[in-house]
């Protein structure tokens, strides 16, 4: 199975060990992707602060983020696992997994990046600021970057096993899973369920959405699930008591899964 995960706004204050080297990253068919892409934010963010700034869609109270880009190739790293600190991450939970688990989520966790492509937990990279929706020159658009270089590597990493893709809004947009890829892939929208009065009602959980995403992802792991297939990781999920609806889809597309949640 492989799981894919959006990145984090939040991020480490700094990294803790060597220096970048994109030769050791996963996926090293992506290396002169992220080397093209790196150069770019680079170049982009050691020029004029406020053309960065609206190049990569920041505030200017984020200029200090521009001076950490400018010096990525030079800055110490930390394994992205530690590197991303948003809720989806706190509800994961990584450090407190067991030992299975976390051996199971080295092989089976992908995290989406606009700077990086896709990371595994355990690639070492610096803390940096490059939103999806960035534009960068000779770039442009980051999301339509990626979506021309990723599926190759993507097709590869998953096989033939199933796709849980907890990715979101461009990120998801990099790559959409084809034909037999796409009959293999669930993605997941979370559901805030209550009683109002009498009345139940249902709403997309925004915020909250990503606790919910961590924990299930953690529930699989410590599991130990190993789905063969999209249905059966529809039976995991409701192994786990998670409340789990599927939705129709147009064929070719991927399943999708509404998680009903009463609590957020």
């Amino acid at each position: 199975m492989l799981i894919l995960l959006p990145p984090s706004e939040g991020k480490a204050d700094a990294g803790t060990g060597r220096r970048l080297d994109l030769t050791r990253l996963s996926l090293p068919e992506l290396t002169p992707a992220r080397q093209e892409v790196l150069a770019a934010l680079m170049a982009l963010s050691a020029g004029d602060e406020e053309a960065a700034l609206a190049a990569l869609g920041l505030s200017a109270g984020q200029r200090g983020e521009l001076a950490r880009n400018a010096r990525l190739d030079r800055a110490a790293t930390a394994p992205a696992g530690q590197v991303y600190t948003g809720v989806l991450y706190e509800a994961l939970d990584l450090a407190s997994l067991p030992a299975p688990a976390q051996r199971a989520a080295r092989r089976q966790v992908l995290i989406s990046s606009g700077l990086w492509g896709v990371v595994r937990l355990t690639d070492r990279i610096p803390p940096y600021r490059c939103p999806i929706g960035g534009k960068l020159p000779g770039i442009g658009a980051l999301s339509a970057y990626w979506r021309r270089t990723l599926a190759p590597a993507m097709e590869a990493a998953a096989g033939d096993g199933p796709v849980l893709d907890l990715r979101s809004g461009a990120y998801a947009a990099t790559w959409t899973p084809r034909g037999a890829a796409a009959a293999r892939t669930v993605t997941v929208r979370v559901l805030h369920e209550r009683e109002t009065d009498g009345r139940v009602t249902r709403t997309v959980v925004s915020h909250f959405n990503k606790a919910t995403k961590g924990r299930l992802v953690r529930d699989l792991l410590v599991a130990g699930a190993r789905p063969r297939s999209a249905a059966g990781l529809v039976t995991a999920l409701r192994d786990l008591k998670y409340t789990v609806e599927e939705q129709s889809v147009p064929a070719g597309r991927p399943r999708q899964l509404d998680v009903v949640v009463t609590e957020l």
